[in-house]
């Protein structure tokens, strides 16, 4: 499973994020975190079932 979001720096799309850290937000949702390789850092907003299968599948690493 590849986690992706948006660069907003080089307006690119669908940018994998590397060494992406998830993390619960304040209201009870999951935000992936990461850069994209090239010094620029990436956010992307996931539902449950993203976020709990990419830390199952060893793409992301779990911060609570």
């Amino acid at each position: 499973m590849q986690l992706t979001a948006y660069n907003v720096k080089t307006k690119e799309k669908n940018v994998p994020i590397q060494d992406a850290v998830i993390s619960r937000t304040a209201k009870g949702g999951y935000i992936a975190k990461g850069h994209d390789g090239k010094g620029n850092k990436l956010t992307a907003l996931l539902g449950e079932a993203n976020a709990l299968a990419a830390i199952k599948a060893g793409t992301a690493k779990q911060d609570w």
